[in-house]
């Protein structure tokens, strides 16, 4: 299967410019990576929009170890989703209240029922309906894990009849495969970090999933590998509740170019030691 491009950057809506201009205005200052940045004054609107009950419940998907985790000593969550969150709460000048959730299609459903008012999800069409999505702010890439003694070389391989790929249900990679799978069958693991012991335990051919997640299951699992390359590219965005006014998106889609541009976000990374991950583009004007 050939790679195809990264998902098309959400363009900002005309109707929004004059909303995102206010948002932006006084944001453009770049301060050290390691600190948190400064941010121009949060309207009274601009803070209803968001957090309309004063605090700002953000869904945390622990699916993706990209985004977030748990702290193996403290249970804490931790990740750069988790530091985007707070981050977010403290220029909106309110307590900030974490949902976390196992599996990416729950954090979805978490936002667009109203009980979050803001998430961290990959951008893709099937999950745009009732989720409001800033540009992106990392990317990361999908990649194949096979048996050691597996036929399949190439990624290009994977989509043959008789051969079945496990997948997370409901993830960017479930959601990019059922489009893109011709020949080959899907099988859907509850979550994507049991991805891999469904691989093991069903004697499945191929396991789908975030490079960082296949490569730590690589490290405890024997006799697996992982294909080169990798068969798509995500981008991760912010949302909010589509049912939110228009300022609620565009004051969080200026909030994600601002913590791109001060280096929040790769700092974020760097911290939690994220590899094969990086800072997104700053989204184009309109």
């Amino acid at each position: 299967m050939p790679l195809p491009s990264p998902l098309a950057r959400l363009p900002v809506p005309q109707s929004l410019a004059p909303l995102l201009f206010a948002a932006l205005l006084g944001g453009c200052a770049t301060p050290a990576p390691t600190g948190s940045p400064s941010s121009p004054p949060m309207s009274a609107e601009a803070i209803r929009a968001l957090a309309p009950d004063g605090t700002l419940r953000a869904s945390i998907n622990l699916g993706n170890p990209v985004l977030a985790s748990r702290d193996a000593a403290t249970g804490a969550l931790k990740g750069v989703s988790v530091d985007l969150a707070q981050e977010l709460g403290r220029q909106l000048g309110v307590p900030v209240e974490l949902k976390a959730v196992d599996a990416a299609g729950k954090s979805v459903e978490v936002v667009r029922a109203g009980a979050a008012d803001v998430g961290f999800f990959a951008i893709d069409p099937v999950r745009g309906e009732g989720v409001s999505f800033t540009a992106a702010y990392v990317v990361i890439e999908g990649a194949y894990l096979v048996r050691a003694d597996s036929p399949l070389a190439a990624n290009a391989q994977v989509d043959r009849p008789g051969t079945t790929v496990v997948v997370g249900k409901g993830s960017a990679y479930d959601l990019f495969l059922t489009r893109e799978i011709k020949q080959a069958t899907l099988v859907r693991a509850p979550t994507s970090p049991q991805v891999v012991d469904e691989f093991i335990s069903r004697k499945l051919d191929v396991a789908a999933g975030v490079r960082q997640q296949l490569e730590a299951d690589a490290q405890r699992v024997p006799g697996v590998r992982l294909l080169p390359g990798r068969f798509m590219v995500i981008e991760q965005a912010m949302g909010v509740p589509a049912s939110r006014p228009p300022l609620a998106r565009a004051t969080l889609h200026a909030f994600v170019e601002r913590m791109k541009a001060s280096g929040f976000v790769a700092a974020a990374l760097k911290r939690h030691g994220i590899e094969g991950a990086a800072v997104a583009d700053p989204a184009p004007q309109r």
